[in-house]
C-alpha cells in the first residue's frame, strides 16, 4: 500500500530521517514509537503529503486513501455530530446512517447529542466526532496520532475492540502500551534516523532492542580490541626492516576498517522521588456527601474512606462522577452537604491536565521546578525534568511560552519533586511519551503515600492500582486488585445477570440470531483474511531464512567481520519472527 524508500528529512541542523525505509501493506497494524521529537508526527505529515521529504520517495498504491486523526485541534465547522460522522457521503442511506449512530454511541455519544453542533462541544468531544467520521468512512489506512487521549476508559475498551476487527491497515502513535499490544501486530521504532520494524508486542520490542544493543556492544568491544592490537603491532615493528612489509599490510588493513558506531543510550532513567511524611491509618473520609450541578444530582448520601497506602483507580462510564469525586476529595470544588474529614498529618495534592493558574509565567521551567517547598539539587531536578520531556536547554524556556501539554507535564514534575502524602491524579499520562509513562509508573509504585487516579491508560492502571473504585450513577463499589481483576469480576457479574434475565420473545430471539450470524460471519472473514496474510508472511520468512543459511555457508563471508555480525543478527531476528508468526497461524487455525 505504501513504500517509504530512503527518505531524508531535516529541520535546520536537526536530522530526523536519513535513509529511512518502511513497507506498509493492506491489513498491517503498526505502532510508531520513538522518543519525543524523533519525528513521528513529521512522518505522518510526509505520508499525507502535507510535508515533503528532503530526499527519497513515498509511493502510494493507486486509489488508496488514508484517514488521519491529529493529536489536537480537529477541524470544527457548522455541522452536527451526526453530519460530521457522515461527512464523506453527500446522500447517506439508512444502512450508513445506522452504522454512524452505532459508532457514535460506541464513542460515548448519546442519541440526544446527534443533532448538537460541533461548535457546542469541547475539544475532546469534537475529536471523538472526527474519529467517528474516520471509522464510518473506513479508509484503507488509518493514521492515528494519540487516538486515546480524549477517550474515557470504557470508550477506549470499545474502540480497541472495534480496531481489532477493522478491515484496513493502521499506523498509530500511542503512549498506551496495553492499547498498542491489543491492536498492533508490530512495532515500528524511530532509531538512529531510520525506521526499524519489530514483529512483536511492546515488551518484546524492548527485549529485542536491548539484545541487539548488547550484541552491538560486544561486536564494538571485539573490534576495538582488534584495532588496538593492530596499532600496537605497528608501533612495535615500524622501525624494523625485517617486518616492514607486514607493517604495511597491517596499516592497509587498519585503514579499511569501518568502525562500529555505538548509538546514544536511550535506557529509561531511574529516579527515586522523595517520599512524603507518614499519615495515620485513616487518610480521608467522606460522610453522607451530597453533590449536584443544578438539577443533575451526582451524589446523594455518599460515604467513602481512603486508608494509608491504598492505590485506587476510579473507573466508570463518562459522566458518572469520577472527576467530581476526585475534586471533592481534593477540596477543589464544594459539595452541598455532608462532611470531609482529613486524617492525621495528611497533605493532599491534586493534579489535572486542565488545571490553570498553578505556574508562574515569568519563571523558567527550571526555576518553576526548583520553587517547590523541598530542597532538591540542580542535577536531580534537571533529571526529573528530562524524564518529563524537558531535556537540556529546554529547562530555560519561559513558562509563558509553554504549550498546554508542556505546562501539564511541568505541573506533574513539580508534584513529584515535593509530593504530598495523598496524590489525586486526573489523567496523568496524557502528553507523556512511553518512556515518561514508565518513569511515572516506577515512581508511583515506589510511592509510600496514598493514590487515587483516573486514567484511560490500561497499562498504567494495571501497574499502579491495587484497588478499583467503580462509579456508576452516583453509587461506588470498591474492588480489591488492579483493572485486569476488575474486568474479570465484571465479566462474572455480567454472566450471572444474564442467567437471571427473562426469556426473550420470539422476535427478540430471531433478531439476536441474525445479529450473531452476521457477527460470526464477519469474524470468520476477518480470521480468514488474517490467516492468509500470516501464512504468506510465514512463507516469506522461511524464504529469508533459507537465503541467510545459504549465505552463511559461503566461506568468503567470514572474511568480513562486519558482514558476519550483520548476517548473524539478521538470522536471529528472522528466527524470532518465524516463531511468533507460527504461533499466530496456529492461533488463527483453531
Amino acid at each position: 500500500m505504501i513504500s517509504v524508500r530512503g527518505i531524508k528529512k531535516s529541520f535546520g541542523d536537526q536530522i530526523l530521517y536519513d535513509g529511512a525505509e518502511l513497507q506498509l501493506n493492506a491489513g498491517d497494524r503498526y505502532a510508531l514509537v520513538g522518543p519525543n521529537g524523533a519525528g513521528k508526527t513529521t512522518l505522518f505529515k510526509m505520508l499525507l503529503k502535507t510535508e515533503e521529504p528532503d530526499g527519497g520517495s513515498i509511493e502510494w498504491k493507486r486509489g488508496a486513501k488514508a484517514g488521519y486523526l491529529p493529536q489536537e485541534n480537529p477541524p470544527i465547522g457548522p455541522e452536527t455530530v451526526l453530519e460530521t460522522a457522515l461527512a464523506h457521503r453527500n446522500d447517506p442511506d439508512g444502512r450508513e446512517t445506522a452504522k454512524a449512530k452505532k459508532i457514535l454511541m460506541g464513542l460515548g455519544f448519546q442519541v440526544k447529542d446527534f443533532d448538537r453542533h460541533l461548535s457546542e462541544l469541547s475539544g475532546g468531544w469534537a475529536m471523538r466526532a472526527a474519529l467517528a467520521r474516520l471509522l464510518v468512512e473506513e479508509p484503507e489506512l488509518l493514521l492515528l496520532d494519540e487516538p486515546t487521549n480524549h477517550l474515557d476508559l470504557l470508550t477506549l475498551v470499545w474502540f480497541q475492540e472495534y480496531l481489532q476487527a477493522y478491515p484496513g491497515a493502521i499506523l498509530m502513535i500511542s503512549h498506551d502500551r496495553a492499547f498498542i499490544d491489543n491492536v498492533c501486530s508490530a512495532i515500528v521504532a524511530v532509531e538512529e534516523r531510520k525506521l526499524k520494524k519489530y514483529n512483536t508486542n511492546y515488551d518484546g520490542f524492548l527485549a529485542e532492542r536491548e539484545a541487539a544493543r548488547d550484541r552491538l556492544m560486544s561486536a564494538w568491544k571485539q573490534q576495538q580490541d582488534e584495532i588496538d592490537a593492530m596499532k600496537e603491532f605497528i608501533m612495535r615493528n615500524r622501525a624494523r626492516v625485517s617486518t616492514a612489509s607486514r607493517v604495511q599490510s597491517v596499516m592497509k588493513k587498519l585503514e579499511k576498517v569501518v568502525e562500529i558506531v555505538l548509538p546514544p543510550s536511550t535506557k529509561a532513567v531511574s529516579i527515586s522521588f522523595p517520599q512524603p511524611g507518614r499519615t495515620g491509618t485513616s487518610v480521608l473520609r467522606l460522610k453522607n456527601v451530597h453533590k449536584a450541578y443544578g438539577s443533575n444530582v451526582v451524589y446523594d448520601g455518599l460515604d467513602f474512606e481512603l486508608e494509608r497506602g491504598q492505590k485506587m483507580a476510579f473507573v466508570g462510564p463518562n459522566g458518572a462522577g469520577k472527576s467530581t469525586l476526585l475534586k471533592v476529595l481534593g477540596d477543589i470544588i464544594p459539595f452541598d452537604s455532608g462532611e470531609r474529614v482529613l486524617g492525621h498529618n495528611v497533605k493532599v495534592g491534586y493534579f489535572s491536565q486542565h488545571r490553570e493558574g498553578q505556574l508562574d509565567p515569568r519563571r523558567t521551567v527550571l526555576q518553576e521546578a526548583m520553587s517547590v517547598g523541598r530542597t532538591n539539587g540542580d542535577l536531580f531536578t534537571r533529571t526529573v525534568l528530562g524524564t518529563f520531556l524537558f531535556p537540556g536547554d529546554t529547562v530555560h524556556k519561559k513558562v509563558e511560552v509553554l504549550s498546554g501539554g508542556e505546562k501539564s507535564r511541568l505541573q506533574l514534575a513539580k508534584l513529584l519533586l515535593d509530593p504530598p502524602n495523598v496524590l489525586l491524579l486526573d489523567e496523568p499520562t496524557t502528553h507523556l511519551d512511553l518512556t515518561s509513562v514508565e518513569a511515572l509508573v516506577t515512581a508511583l509504585k515506589k510511592f509510600e503515600g496514598t493514590i487515587c487516579a483516573i486514567s484511560h491508560d490500561v497499562y498504567f492502571l494495571n501497574a499502579v492500582a491495587d484497588h478499583v473504585v467503580h462509579v456508576v450513577q452516583g453509587k461506588i463499589t470498591v474492588y480489591p486488585g488492579n483493572f485486569e481483576y476488575f474486568q474479570h469480576r465484571q465479566s462474572q457479574l455480567d454472566a450471572a445477570a444474564a442467567q437471571n434475565k427473562p426469556e426473550p420473545t420470539a422476535a427478540q430471539k430471531a433478531e439476536k440470531e441474525a445479529e450473531n450470524a452476521y457477527e460470526a460471519s464477519k469474524e470468520v472473514r476477518r480470521k480468514a483474511k488474517a490467516l492468509e496474510k500470516a501464512s504468506a508472511e510465514l512463507e516469506r520468512l522461511h524464504a529469508d531464512l533459507e537465503r541467510i543459511a545459504h549465505e552463511m555457508s559461503d566461506p568468503k563471508l567470514y572474511e568480513d567481520f562486519d558482514r558476519v555480525t550483520k548476517v548473524g543478527e539478521e538470522m536471529e531476528t528472522v528466527q524470532a519472527s518465524i516463531q511468533l508468526k507460527e504461533e499466530e497461524v496456529k492461533r488463527l487455525t483453531v
